[in-house]
């Protein structure tokens, strides 16, 4: 009688990556969770059984902690519905949003309460938020925290909008001790404001001359010495410049509670791929010198980088060559998987590798694979017993051509157009349900304690 199974669902799987690597393994799901992890052909009575094909591998639910969702307020552009349902056709189970964009921008109680009434009904996968440090509102960190943030972000730069100005040095110090009182992350996007005017910019080449890597580099640097002094943890948003990479693990080595990402743009691209008119490439920081992309990899592959974030973006889509009056911002979000996969198999990575960048630190940095769940959503980023049965379906060795009409961003320009990529995405589980189904089953997410 199949009212009496005790699983709901397992999946088989001849390539499957848990915390013992690559093995060969059978999932059972019970109640949204992962209740058995055995041998792929163990005795596992179930509602519903799925075998994967032998060339697909089964991956924990991806996690993606740097998102911009333009919601609410933002009209047009990247919304809870689209950018949910571009997150789980990629792969991804839960994303985590910017503070920047909406409005209002997330730097109090009230907005962040205006975000998750926004956000709820609306989600087709699991939405956490970052609160945001804006100068004046260090009081207002401790009760967006007991309010449902995960953490807090910061700029030491130009962000482009007047209601989240950039930190000073002194302020971004005085921000890490509350974060490191109150126990959580501070991110930060470390780039300080150009000098010369954005009016001189027109050009790729003039827009990469007006945000040098030196602008990056001593914002890193800044930010490191302010840790140091702080004992807070701190973690460098989308490094797009390698030249801070040694400092970076010197630091980490030294004590210094640092993480680091980087993007699957600055993985993939150089500035040498980037004409002058194409505006879809515009991202801060910018897209830099192949060396960079280089020497980046390499901090990927030595684990000084510690995860990727797609810092998923779409704005208005691009309407003429003129970079100072592009909007910047990328959608990956969808194409993070395989980008970075098409770049990461070439350098001797393993689908191993892609469970750690997106899924297990991304979870361990964002606190969603803390044992008490994260608002009700159990634990996050490993295929292991008692994690959501969050899971992904990956075809390594399948490729194809980016068509942006097959997006599901609700806005679709993209410099991946016309690429050849490796990687397919054949199913995304949230909580051992498929998605996208059309019906947004997502949560939103508080921190672990609530």
């Amino acid at each position: 009688m199949t009212d009496h199974l005790p699983y709901d669902l397992v999946i088989r799987a001849a390539r499957a990556v848990t915390g013992a690597g690559e093995t060969t393994c059978a999932v059972a799901v019970s109640g949204g969770r992962i209740a058995a992890v055995t041998g792929v052909d163990d005795p596992l009575p179930a509602h519903q059984t799925i075998r994967l094909a032998p060339d697909t591998v089964l991956l924990p639910g991806l996690i993606d902690t740097h998102v911009h969702l333009q919601d609410p307020g933002g009209t047009g552009w990247e919304d809870f519905a689209h950018g949910t349902t571009a997150a789980a056709a990629g792969g991804f189970t839960t994303v985590v949003d910017m503070p920047l964009d909406s409005s209002p921008v997330t730097t109090s109680v009230a907005a962040l309460t205006a975000k998750r009434a926004a956000a709820r009904g609306r989600c087709h996968i699991d939405v956490g938020f970052w609160g945001g440090v804006v100068p004046g509102n260090l009081a207002d960190l401790a009760p967006l925290r007991a309010a449902g943030a995960l953490g807090f972000k910061c700029f030491l730069g130009e962000t482009g909008n007047p209601d989240f100005p950039a930190l000073t040095v002194d302020e971004l110090t005085a921000a890490m001790r509350e974060t490191a009182r109150i126990g959580v992350p501070l991110l930060v996007h470390a780039e300080f404001t150009p000098e010369h005017s954005a009016a001189t910019v027109r050009t790729y080449s003039d827009y990469l001359a007006r945000h040098p890597a030196d602008l990056e580099d001593a914002a890193v640097l800044a930010v490191l010495d302010a840790a140091r002094r702080t004992g807070a943890r701190v973690h460098i948003t989308h490094l797009s410049s390698a030249n801070t990479v040694p400092a970076l693990a010197a630091a980490r080595a030294d004590g210094v509670r640092v993480t680091v990402e980087t993007c699957p743009h600055y993985l993939t691209f150089s500035a040498d791929d980037v004409p002058d008119g194409a505006t879809q490439f515009k991202v801060c920081p910018p897209i830099r010198a192949a060396e960079h992309r280089e020497r980046l990899w390499a901090a990927m592959i030595a684990g000084v980088i510690d995860q990727i974030a797609s810092d998923h973006s779409p704005g208005p889509a691009p309407t003429g060559p003129d970079f100072a009056a592009a909007f910047g911002g990328i959608a990956g979000l969808q194409l993070t998987l395989p980008a970075v996969w098409t770049a990461a198999r070439s350098r001797g990575a393993t689908p191993a590798d892609l469970a750690r960048w997106l899924a297990s630190a991304p979870a361990a940095f964002a606190g969603l694979d803390a044992p008490t769940g994260s608002g009700g959503g159990g634990r996050k980023g490993r295929i292991a017993v008692g994690y959501d049965a969050d899971l992904c379906a990956f075809a390594p060795d399948e490729r194809f051509v980016v068509d942006p009409a097959h997006l599901r961003s609700l806005r679709r320009s993209t410099p991946y157009t016309g690429r050849v990529l490796y990687g397919v995405v054949r199913g995304t589980w949230l909580r051992g349900r498929p998605m996208p189904d059309g019906v947004p089953h997502g949560r939103v997410l508080t921190h672990p304690t609530t």
